[in-house]
C-alpha cells in the first residue's frame, strides 16, 4: 500500500508534529446553530444517530473509547476484529458506532450493545453494528491534529481498508442548505457542518456545527411517576439539565417522557431506580405532577421532541435510551449559537 502521507501537499506536511504514541484524546465537539448557510469553505457530513467513538491502534491492539474515555471494545468485537485486519498498527481515529433500523441509523437499536462488557453478549444481542470513521488525529509516529480538515481526511480515505462494518464517512462541498433539505426529507438526524481548514481542537468548536433535521438531546433524570392501568415499573421519567450559569449548577426542570418504552426497559430502569432513590426532589422548579419518586440526578437519557414550549418545557417527547457517555453533570439545554 502507498504510503498515506504522499495525499499530503508540502505545505500540509510542515504541519505534521512528531506524536508521543497513539493515546485518547478528548474529542472535538460540535455548536448546535439554526443558522444555515452554503459556503465553499466547508464541507457538510451526515449527522449519525449513534455513539462517538474514538479508536486507539497501538503496537497491531485495537482500543475502543466512548468520549468520556470509557472502553468499550468489548461492546463492539466485531469493530475492534475489523480494525485489527484493516488499519494500520499505530494510530488515533474519530468515528461513530451505529446500529440500523431499516435505511435509518437508530440509538435505540443500539441500546441492547451500550454497557456490555462480554463480546459473547454483544455478538448475541443480533444487533449488527458499523463504525463510521471521519477524522484522523495521529498516523504512526505523525501528529495530525494540526492539519486541515480536508488533508486529515485525505489521509484518512488513503490509510485504512474500508470493508464493513468500517465506512468511510463521505461528504459534500459546499452546498450545505441543498444537502440538508434533502438529509431532511430522507428522514436523516442532520448534518455536521465543518470548516474545512480548521484544525483538530479538543471540546466544543464553532469550527463544527449541528445542521438538525430534528429535535433531540440528553437530559438528566431526576424523578419518575407510578405508573397506571396494566403499565409496569413507571409511568414517567422527570427530566431535567443544568443551568451552569448558577454556581453551583442547578438542576432545571425540562418536562416528563411516558412514551418510547417496553416493557422489559420500564423493568430494568424501575430497578435502577430503586436503586437511586432519596427523599427530596433534585429539581430547583417546582415539578407540578401527583406523588413523584425522587432519584439522584446521575442517569441520562436521549429525548426526542418536537419543540420547547414557553414556560421551558418539552413538547411531544418520546425516550430514545439511556446514554452511558455523557456525565449528568454535564448535560445542559442545548441552544443554537
Amino acid at each position: 500500500m502507498a504510503d498515506p502521507l504522499d495525499t499530503l501537499t508540502d505545505e500540509d506536511r510542515a504541519l505534521l508534529r512528531p506524536s508521543d504514541g497513539p493515546a485518547f484524546h478528548p474529542p472535538m465537539l460540535a455548536t448546535l446553530t439554526d443558522d444555515y448557510f452554503s459556503d465553499p469553505g466547508w464541507l457538510f457530513e451526515r449527522k449519525l444517530d449513534g455513539v462517538r467513538t474514538l479508536v486507539v491502534r497501538y503496537g497491531g491492539r485495537t482500543e475502543l473509547y466512548s468520549r468520556n474515555r470509557k472502553q468499550v471494545g468489548s461492546s463492539y468485537p466485531e469493530l475492534v476484529e475489523a480494525l485489527d485486519a484493516h488499519a494500520p498498527p499505530e494510530l488515533v481515529a474519530d468515528g461513530e458506532v451505529v446500529a440500523f433500523d431499516g435505511a435509518q441509523t437508530s440509538f435505540a437499536r443500539l441500546q441492547s450493545r451500550l454497557g456490555l462488557t462480554d463480546p459473547r453478549r454483544a455478538r448475541a444481542t443480533g444487533v449488527a453494528v458499523h463504525l463510521y470513521l471521519f477524522d484522523l488525529l495521529v498516523l504512526g509516529t505523525h501528529d495530525l491534529r494540526a492539519l486541515p480538515l480536508r488533508a486529515r481526511k485525505r489521509v484518512l480515505h488513503a490509510a485504512l481498508e474500508f470493508e464493513d462494518p468500517i465506512r468511510y464517512s463521505n461528504h459534500r462541498n459546499a452546498d450545505g442548505e441543498r444537502y440538508l433539505t434533502e438529509a431532511c426529507a430522507n428522514g436523516w438526524e442532520g448534518l455536521i457542518a465543518k470548516r474545512a481548514h480548521s484544525t483538530y481542537q479538543h471540546g466544543r468548536s464553532g469550527d463544527w456545527l449541528k445542521f438538525k433535521c430534528v429535535a433531540d438531546q440528553e437530559f438528566v433524570i431526576g424523578g419518575y411517576t407510578d405508573p397506571s392501568g396494566s403499565r409496569v415499573g413507571f409511568g414517567a421519567l422527570l427530566l431535567g439539565y443544568y443551568d451552569r450559569r448558577r454556581d453551583p449548577p442547578e438542576l432545571r426542570y425540562a418536562g416528563k417522557v411516558g412514551t418510547g418504552f417496553d416493557t422489559a426497559t420500564l423493568r430494568a430502569l424501575r430497578r435502577r431506580f430503586d436503586e437511586l432513590g432519596r427523599e427530596r426532589s433534585p429539581f430547583v422548579d417546582r415539578v407540578p405532577e401527583r406523588g413523584p419518586h425522587w432519584v439522584r440526578p446521575e442517569l441520562v437519557a436521549q429525548v426526542g421532541f418536537t419543540e420547547w414550549t414557553r414556560d421551558g418545557r418539552l413538547r411531544h417527547p418520546r425516550y430514545q435510551g439511556l446514554r452511558h457517555d455523557k456525565p449528568a453533570n454535564q448535560v445542559v439545554r442545548e441552544v443554537p449559537s
